[in-house]
C-alpha cells in the first residue's frame, strides 16, 4: 500500500470510528464528501484492500512488447544508428526497419535505458527572429560548411541553398573545399528544378563579394569609383538575381540551422547507404533533397511562386562559368592563363576581326569557349612555333601521355557531368581549370 493509500485508510478509519466527520475528512484528503461516503462504505464491506486500485500490478494493454523494446534498444546501440538523434532514429526505424513508434514513447523508452540523444543542446540565446518571406523564390539563403561527413577525420565542404519562405532545400553539392564550382552546381540545381529566384542571401566570402568592396572610402565612392563584381556576382547579374551579402551568421539563420540538421543526419544516412566518397555523396544528395523537404518544408504564406522560369533559349552553361575579356589576333588565336587557344570558325558563323575583343568562357561543363556578338565559338589548344635555340640542347620529351590519378583534385564530380572539350590527359588544361574553380579563397 502506498503512502497516499495509507493516509486515506487512516482518515476513513477515523470517520468509521466517529472521530472525524465526513466534511472534515473531505477537507483533509482534498476530495468531495460523496467520495468519502463511497470510500467509507467500501472499507466497511471489503476492508483496506478497497483503497488499492484494481489495475495495480497489471501491465497496461497498450504497452510495448518486451521483445520489441529489446530490439529497438539493440538497434540504437548498434554502430549504424548510434549517432542518430532521437527524432531521426524514429524516422529511420519506420523507413529502414518497418517499426512504427511515437516519438514520446521512443524518447521515454531510450531515456529509461540511459541512452542520451547525441544532438547537443546549446543554451538559449535571445535573438530577434526575422519573419519568413511570404512567397517561395523571393529569397534564397546560400552557404557552405566543412564537416567530417564520412566515417573518417577528413573534412569536405557541403554547399547548399534553402528557400527562406518554405525551408525547401533547392540545392546541395559537396567538394573538397568551399569553391566556385560547388556554388555553380548548387545554383544549377536551383535553376533547373525551381527557376530563377529574386534574390540570394550569402555571407561576405570572396566568391560572392570582392575583398576590395569594404576598402573604398567615402571620397572614392563619391568620385564614382566602383569595385568589379566577382564571377559569381556577374553571373547573378546576368540572371537578374539580387545578391545580398549578410553581415553576421545570425542574419542567414535559416541556412545555418540547416547545417546543424544535416551534420546530425547525413553521416548516419551515408553510413546506412555505404557512401564514403564525394562522387557517391553527390549522387545520393540529388535524391535525398526531396526526402528532406518532405519532412521539414512548410507551406508559404502566399501560394503564388516568385520564381521566374528559365527561358528555353537560355544557355545555363554560358552563364554559370568564368568570363574574361581577351583580344584575338588575325589568326583567331588568343592567350589565356599563359596558354594559347585558337577559335574554330566556319562559314555559317560571324567572322571575328583582328584584335577584336571576345569573352572567354571557362567552365567544368563547357571547357573553354569564346563568345563574340552573342555567338558561342569552340576553341582548341594552340602551340605557337618557336625559333630553335641553337645554344641550348633540345629538351627531352616523354612519349608517355600524362594521365592524372582518380584522386586528382579537379576529378571530383567528373563522373556526374558532361565531359569537357579536352581529354583528361591534357595536364595543362586540368591545372588551369583547377586554379580557376577549385582554389581555396582567402
Amino acid at each position: 500500500m502506498s503512502q497516499t493509500q495509507l493516509n486515506r485508510f487512516t482518515v476513513i478509519s477515523k470517520v468509521i470510528d466517529g472521530h472525524m466527520t465526513i466534511a472534515e475528512a473531505a477537507v483533509s484528503l482534498g476530495i468531495s464528501q460523496r467520495q468519502i461516503i463511497r470510500l467509507k462504505q467500501g472499507v466497511i464491506a471489503q476492508g483496506a484492500s478497497f483503497l488499492i486500485h484494481k489495475n495495480t500490478g497489471r501491465k497496461p494493454s497498450h504497452t510495448l512488447d518486451d521483445k520489441l523494446v529489446a530490439e529497438i534498444i539493440a538497434l540504437k546501440e548498434s554502430n549504424t544508428y548510434q549517432s542518430a538523434n532521437f527524432l531521426h532514429f524514429q524516422e529511420l526505424l519506420e523507413r529502414q526497419e518497418n517499426i512504427k513508434i511515437s516519438y514520446s514513447a521512443l524518447h521515454s523508452l531510450l531515456s529509461k535505458s540511459n541512452i542520451k540523444s547525441p544532438k547537443k543542446r546549446r543554451r538559449f540565446k535571445p535573438h530577434r527572429r526575422r519573419k519568413r518571406k511570404p512567397q517561395e523564390g523571393l529569397l534564397i539563403q546560400m552557404d557552405a560548411t566543412p564537416f567530417e561527413w564520412f566515417d573518417s577525420s577528413e573534412k569536405f565542404s557541403l554547399h547548399g541553398a534553402i528557400d527562406d519562405a518554405t525551408g525547401n532545400v533547392v540545392g546541395l553539392y559537396m567538394t573538397k573545399n568551399e569553391c566556385l564550382h560547388g556554388y555553380w552546381e548548387v545554383m544549377r540545381q536551383c535553376l533547373i528544378n525551381h527557376g530563377i529566384p529574386v534574390s540570394l542571401y550569402t555571407d561576405r566570402h570572396a566568391i560572392f563579394l570582392s575583398t576590395l568592396a569594404g576598402k573604398l572610402s567615402i571620397e572614392d565612392q563619391l568620385s564614382g569609383k566602383v569595385v568589379n563584381d566577382t564571377q559569381f556576382g556577374r553571373a547573378m547579374g546576368e540572371l537578374g538575381i539580387t545578391l545580398i551579402p549578410a553581415r553576421s551568421p545570425q542574419a542567414k539563420g535559416r541556412v545555418e540551422r540547416l547545417w546543424a540538421t544535416l551534420q546530425s543526419r547525413l553521416p548516419v544516412e551515408f553510413k546506412i547507404a555505404g557512401i564514403s566518397t564525394v562522387d557517391q555523396a553527390n549522387e545520393f544528395l540529388a535524391t535525398y533533397i526531396s526526402l528532406f523537404n518532405h519532412t521539414f518544408a512548410v507551406e508559404p504564406e502566399d501560394t503564388q511562386s516568385a520564381y521566374r522560369s528559365v527561358s528555353p533559349n537560355m544557355d545555363i552553361d554560358s552563364i554559370l562559368c568564368v568570363k574574361l575579356t581577351r583580344s584575338v589576333d588575325a589568326g583567331g588565336v588568343f592567350s589565356f592563363y599563359n596558354r594559347n587557344f585558337k577559335v574554330i570558325t566556319s562559314s555559317d558563323l560571324p567572322a571575328i576581326a583582328n584584335k577584336a575583343k571576345v569573352s572567354v568562357l571557362v567552365g567544368p561543363r563547357i571547357g573553354v569557349a569564346v563568345q563574340y556578338k552573342k555567338v558561342l565559338f569552340q576553341v582548341v589548344p594552340y602551340i605557337k612555333q618557336r625559333k630553335p635555340d641553337k645554344t641550348a640542347s633540345a629538351p627531352k620529351h616523354s612519349n608517355i601521355p600524362y594521365s592524372p590519378p582518380d584522386s586528382h583534385y579537379f576529378k571530383y564530380g567528373h563522373t556526374l557531368v558532361k565531359k569537357i572539350t579536352f581529354e583528361d590527359k591534357d595536364k595543362d588544361i586540368l591545372l588551369m581549370l583547377e586554379s580557376i574553380f577549385l582554389k581555396k579563397y582567402a
